[in-house]
């Protein structure tokens, strides 16, 4: 057993059961002649695989006006899937990239409470320093004494300075301290998490609201990016969530976690077609390494199971 697995082998089985759930939903199909009904079957497998029913829809399209005719094996099928996903995925694949001016570059991270938004604060920070960036943390969740702790206890592991307030604390106040610092210290980046509750829509937007009003006094640029983390293991109620914070919060990219094996990672595809936003990342495990920006053919063809080290 590697305990060293590579990005690529992570990625195999972060998206395992996304595969062998496509696999098998397709099995089976690529032997019945395409005509309507097979289609509506293929159709309904990748839409019940949670590729959503955008790309189903494209698939089922490209399928029925290039083979119609004549059977496919399954793996033609998927071999059609894995180019109608990497479209879709190499239109959003983009790398935050640091490159305000002046600095710092500010980036608000949102999401709910328990998307693994904490820890990928710390594993972008990580990210930002191995590319030789100044990286500092912001506190701006004062809502929970233990979201400001989990945060400080991040920003040692990761060796970077963190601004933090008194819980129940004015989220702006903190915001405002950290940006003061951050460019007194010529830091780079600003990574500010923000507060996860959702219960009240109407409070967490003022909140956002007033920490916007803050920032544009100090930077009118900023924030230069408004990061959603979503949990890959909530399926389709990720796009929900989408939503209701390009709404709340006016989301400009996305970070995508959890992809641990029990996630749906189909609703990454989804929410690439549906959106449009640029997916920044995705996190495949718990380590300090494993959030990484993704490459469009290789998350597609592990996706719809045609990928060469697959066993």
């Amino acid at each position: 057993m590697n305990s060293n697995p590579s990005w690529h082998e992570k990625l195999l089985g972060g998206f395992r059961r996304t595969s062998d759930r496509l696999i098998g939903n397709l099995t089976g199909l690529g032997t019945a002649p395409l005509d309507d009904n097979t289609l509506d079957e293929i159709e309904e497998a990748l839409i019940a695989s949670d590729l959503g029913p955008e790309t189903a829809g494209k698939i089922r399209a490209r399928l029925s006006a290039g083979s119609f005719e004549r059977n496919m094996e399954d793996l033609g099928i998927r071999l059609v899937v894995a180019e109608e996903v990497e479209k879709a995925l190499a239109e959003v694949a983009r790398p935050l990239e640091i490159d305000a001016f002046p600095r710092p570059q500010v980036i608000l991270v949102i999401g709910v409470n328990g998307s693994g938004k904490t820890t990928t604060i710390a594993k972008l920070a990580h990210l930002f320093l191995e590319q030789d960036y100044g990286v500092m943390l912001a506190a701006g969740d004062t809502f929970r004494a233990a979201a400001i702790g989990q945060l400080a206890t991040w920003a040692e592991r990761v060796g970077v300075p963190i601004v933090t307030g008194p819980e129940g604390g004015d989220a702006a106040g903190v915001v405002w301290d950290a940006v003061k610092q951050a460019t007194a210290t010529g830091i780079d980046v600003l990574i500010v998490d923000t507060a996860g509750r959702l219960q009240n829509k109407r409070e967490l937007m003022d909140e956002l609201a007033k920490i916007r009003r803050v920032l544009g006094r100090l930077n009118p640029a900023a924030p230069h990016d408004v990061v959603l983390v979503l949990d890959a293991t909530t399926g389709q109620n990720a796009l929900s969530q989408i939503e209701v914070f390009r709404e709340v919060a006016g989301v400009t990219g996305l970070v995508m976690t959890k992809l641990d094996g029990t996630a749906r990672g189909g609703v990454l595809v989804a929410a690439a077609e549906r959106y449009g936003l640029p997916i920044h990342a995705i996190g495949v495990g718990e380590g300090m390494t494993d959030l990484r920006p993704f490459d469009a053919n290789e998350v597609s063809r592990i996706i719809a199971g045609v990928d060469d080290t697959r066993k």
